[in-house]
């Protein structure tokens, strides 16, 4: 049966239920035409599937800004390739991912699910995700469409965007998505240029338009909040569902004539052309078959790796000689519970973490002793209970005892779960009359003294201990967000004084009211050392060490999806810590765990800086390994490091009046600096290796067409002691230009490896739309007539390479218009 056929064959209600969701991550079926119901999971890290259950766990990759780090397309695919597996093995046909948004200012708290601040550098490495996942039948999901780079307002803002800045920077990325193939691209809450994205324009032109996007455009969740105005625009299918605009109200938009049927036909279409390409419509198999890399821990440690960035490293203190080492401090709150991915729906549930203690501890294990000590408190939140310190108190299991009460305390559902942060059942959907949600456990204190016990959630909340009441209270809604309400609503904490190892029974409840979601937690933390003494605990071993090495790195309060952050700073005292542990030792070394940029006042003091992003789940191993000299630190900068938050020249993320003015233009990141009185700290696409890189010739045509791609050739010899991996960079520039350009901007680039003494050439090509702008008078893409420059080297700011390179044109007095696609 055809598409055609298939939408001929249904009725109008029924193409319009196939258009609003069936539930929270399910599309609906329809068995009269053979569909099954489309499934979806967030990403991108990772491949949670449809419940929020830590049961189900998950191969968790590094994060977004971590790939970008790479710069390699090749890596990225496999990656890719491997979350396709993944999908497929939880079920899933859609992954909402990855996120193409831009780093427009450091202080995004969602910095770490974007990929850099320039749009083709996220352009290249988004096109590698979405083809690794596809490869393997399964869908990519470009998101969010379009200007949605912050999280203040994020559903109600109104980015006010200028069509040429629209079209070279924020657009671009998903124009190249695409290019790649992309099937499915989800539209943004926020709007632009007074629209809202489910109802905007940009979704017909240039994405179906233009572009020729032959995929599905969903909406992001609960995004579509009108019937007519997103119906006739360019959305495709509203979710989650049913969604209240798009059930009757649309039924009866179409029979009044408000709607055009033929609409309604198109979207039905695309979302049939969807299952048929993801193997969901009829017996139809996925496009190609995908199985599970034998190595795939493997890979996530050797991209830990490879996305590690250097970016100091006094007198080549790194690698360390392990052999030579007796005694090494490793310190930090990031050290024995590592961060390895950010806050929010990108959230997975990894089976296993190597934390950098372990995989530390593991590489020197039978050569030094390794001693750990925090040395700073960073956790505002509380810890939900867990399997290694608590039972189920019906079946004496490790875990929790989760029940969904009526509202006279009957049992209406309940199951064992190994995590005291509950988001959803598990095991069955809820009877319409759920009152209460309650977690039930006996927890086995480790220690004695003032414990905090807790509760996360809502409303009303009550928790006991031993039967008593210890907590309750109501919880005001701070926020309509779905992420606080559905992921990290709020919290409270009472002192219980417990003795060690005697259990005591813990219960926490809370009321489910309308609007405030399902979320609970039962929660308890140990008593802790002071600040002070936490501090001089760590300053202690420091000093008695041979070397100390300190993670320092950001919390789930800090860089998280719904809000933006409000300071660069580390959170906690870890700067004065790092500052401390220099101090009382030479030889220190500080691994940055964090998704985007943070302040480092401290980097003089120490030998070497290593930044891991949020590395994945083979964090530690990965970072032992270049620690070690095992690998190499492969990673270059796909942002810009300030010294100082008053120096960044695009910082605040607050709305005015509800609009946020991108009054920066085509400026942004490096970009920004470039033309910038300040210097930032690490410039874009900065790194070091191991070894040392000599930029030797520079070759390319003299003369090329503004319609047709070029190559320049780099050649580059590894003048150091071993092998390495550089990222050949290239840059344009136009001095004399008649219009507004930055003062340089990123063409093209090339990974290359070489032996030491051995000289490479970088074939690097770059795109005709790199020479090209867009004219909003001519409504097309343009080139200035004349002559551009052509720059290489190893970052913006680092350029020895330069030649010059004409663009040909039928006249040179007049700007060359660019034939369309």
């Amino acid at each position: 049966m055809t598409q055609d056929d298939a939408t001929a064959n249904l009725t109008l209600e029924q193409k319009i239920r196939l258009l609003s969701g069936a539930s929270v991550f399910r599309a609906a079926a329809e068995p009269a035409i053979g569909l099954q119901a489309l499934v979806f999971s967030d990403g991108p890290v990772g491949v949670r599937g449809e419940r929020w259950d830590e049961r189900d766990t998950a191969l968790t990759l590094p994060s977004a800004t971590a790939m970008a780090a790479t710069w390699d397309e090749h890596l990225v695919t496999q990656l890719g390739n491997l979350l396709a597996f993944e999908a497929r093995r939880k079920g899933v046909h859609v992954l909402l991912a990855p996120t193409l948004n831009l780093h427009r200012s450091p202080a995004s708290g969602r910095h770490f699910e974007c990929f850099a601040e320039d749009p083709r550098l996220t352009a290249f490495i988004g096109a590698a995700y979405i083809r690794g996942v596809q490869s393997g039948g399964v869908a990519a999901t470009a998101k969010h469409y379009v200007a949605n780079d912050s999280e203040t307002e994020r559903l109600t803002l109104d980015a006010w965007v200028d069509e040429r800045t629209l079209r070279e920077v924020y657009l671009a990325p998903f124009e190249a998505a695409v290019q790649a193939g992309v099937w499915v691209v989800m539209s943004a809450y926020n709007s632009v240029n007074g629209t809202t994205m489910s109802a905007s324009p940009l979704l017909a032109e240039p994405l179906k338009g233009e572009w020729g996007f032959d995929g599905l455009v969903v909406s992001d969740w609960g995004a579509v909040r009108s019937t007519v105005a997103s119906a006739r625009a360019g959305q495709d299918l509203a979710m989650p569902g049913p969604n209240p605009f798009w059930d009757q109200p649309l039924v009866d938009a179409v029979r009044s004539g408000e709607v055009a049927e033929s609409v309604i036909d198109e979207k039905v279409q695309r979302l049939l052309r969807l299952a048929t390409r993801v193997g969901a419509l009829g017996q139809s198999p996925p496009s190609q078959a995908v199985s599970r890399p034998a190595q795939a821990r493997a890979l996530l440690r050797q991209a830990v790796a490879v996305s590690t960035v250097l970016v100091q490293n006094e007198e080549n203190f790194l690698p360390l000689n392990a052999s030579a080492l007796k005694t090494v401090a490793v310190i930090g709150p990031n050290a024995a519970t590592a961060r390895i991915q950010g806050g929010g729906s990108a959230g997975v549930f990894p089976e296993s973490v190597v934390t950098p203690l372990e995989g530390i501890r593991r590489a020197l294990a039978g050569l030094a002793e390794v001693g750990h000590a925090a040395g700073a408190q960073l956790t505002v939140r509380p810890t939900p209970l867990d399997p290694g310190c608590c039972t189920d108190p019906v079946s004496g299991e490790p875990g929790v005892r989760v029940r969904y009460l009526d509202s006279d305390g009957a049992q209406l559902h309940t199951e064992r779960r190994l995590s005291g942060r509950i988001l959803e059942p598990a095991d069955a959907p809820l009877p319409p009359d759920t009152e209460f949600v309650e977690v039930d456990s006996v927890l086995r204190p480790a220690c004695g003294g003032q414990w905090l016990i807790g509760i996360v959630g809502i409303g009303d909340v009550v928790v006991h201990a031993d039967g008593k009441p210890v907590l309750e209270e109501n919880i005001a809604q701070e926020s309509d967000d779905p992420t606080y309400v559905h992921v990290a609503p709020s919290f409270r904490q009472v002192p219980v004084t417990l003795t060690e190892g005697v259990p005591v029974h813990l219960t926490a409840r809370r009321r489910i009211a309308p609007g405030t979601g399902l979320a609970v937690a039962l929660t308890a933390d140990p008593p802790r050392l002071s600040e002070d003494d936490e501090l001089a605990a760590a300053v202690r071993l420091a000093r008695a060490s041979d070397i100390a090495i300190v993670v320092v790195g950001t919390t789930d309060e800090i860089e998280s999806e719904g809000f933006d952050r409000s300071t660069l700073d580390l959170p906690g005292r870890q700067d004065e810590l790092v500052t401390a542990v220099a101090a009382a030792n030479p030889n220190t070394v500080v691994i940055v765990n964090s998704g985007g940029p943070v302040l480092l006042p401290w980097r003089d003091r120490v030998r070497s800086v290593l930044l891991s992003w949020f590395p994945g789940q083979e964090a530690g191993d990965g970072l032992a390994d270049v620690l070690f000299g095992a690998a190499e630190p492969g990673g270059r900068l796909p942002t810009t490091w300030p010294i100082s938050a008053r120096d960044v020249p695009v910082l605040d993320t607050k709305p005015i009046g509800g609009a946020l003015d991108y009054t920066e233009g085509l400026h942004l990141g490096y970009r920004a600096w470039l033309s910038s009185q300040a210097e930032p700290m690490y410039w874009f696409g900065y790194g070091q290796g191991y070894t040392e890189w000599e930029y030797q010739h520079i070759s390319m045509p003299e003369q090329v067409s503004p319609d047709a791609p070029f190559t320049v050739e780099v050649q580059v010899s590894n003048t150091g002691q071993r092998r390495g991996r550089e990222v050949v960079q290239v840059y344009l520039s136009r001095d004399d230009s008649t219009i507004d350009r930055p003062a340089r901007w990123l063409a093209g680039h090339a990974v290359i490896e070489a032996e030491p003494a051995q000289t490479v050439a970088a074939t690097v090509t770059i795109p005709a739309r790199a020479l090209q702008h867009w004219s909003t008078a001519q409504a097309r893409w343009c080139v200035e007539p004349g002559t551009f420059r052509v720059h290489a080297g190893s970052s913006v700011a680092a350029l020895p390479l330069a030649a010059d390179i004409t663009v040909a044109t039928p006249d040179s007095g007049r700007e060359a218009l660019v034939p369309p696609h």
